[in-house]
């Protein structure tokens, strides 16, 4: 349906007119400034603590986190269905369960080595996590040993997180699990 010719003209013209009017009353050549009394301050991405001491809670307020986390995802996905026999080849959802256990597995590896990076932040807990390094880091062949019918795969796995939590029991960090929601567990 076209549109009638006077119809263009008028917004046309309201169009142009509302421009003038705008760029008129912008346009004063004299500026003024306004004091207002606040100075503009940088912001910083992350907060820093600023002594030790402050650090070192917040190290082990991490490492808590990110070892709770780890020890949540393991036992909800790997250790409960292990105990319930589920990895055990001809098994009932042993591929979902399998999948499920992988993408956990994946998700507690990263958490503890998070957690690994944040014990280093506290000389105390730097110290009882040393010596699992090597546990963590044997970790990333779970999936794989997992879908070869390894039953000792999630043992091992579920031994790790212990010594974790032990080691985080001993230097004043009690770990509790702590089960990732789905959105967690997907890197989301």
């Amino acid at each position: 349906m076209p549109v009638p010719i006077r119809r263009l003209v008028v917004a046309l013209t309201l169009c142009c007119a509302l421009v003038a009017g705008v760029t008129a009353c912008g346009g004063s050549t004299q500026s003024k400034s306004i004091d207002t009394g606040i100075v503009a301050a940088p912001v910083a991405d992350t907060p820093s603590p600023t002594t030790p001491a402050e650090r070192q809670k917040l190290a082990k307020a991490r490492f808590v986190a990110n070892a709770g986390l780890a020890a949540g995802a393991t036992y909800q996905w790997i250790v409960k269905p292990w105990k319930a026999g589920k990895f055990k080849k001809g098994a009932h959802g042993r591929t979902f369960t399998l999948i499920k256990a992988a993408a956990a597995g994946g998700f507690a590896y990263n958490r503890l080595k998070a957690a690994k990076r944040n014990a280093e932040g506290d000389p105390l807990l730097s110290k009882a996590i040393a010596p699992l390094s090597a546990g963590i880091d044997s970790l990333k062949n779970l999936p794989a040993k997992l879908r070869s019918g390894d039953g000792n795969a999630a043992g091992a796995f579920d031994d790790i997180i212990n010594k974790v939590k032990d080691a985080g029991q001993s230097a004043g960090a009690p770990v509790h699990n702590q089960v990732p929601s789905a959105h967690q567990l997907s890197g989301g």
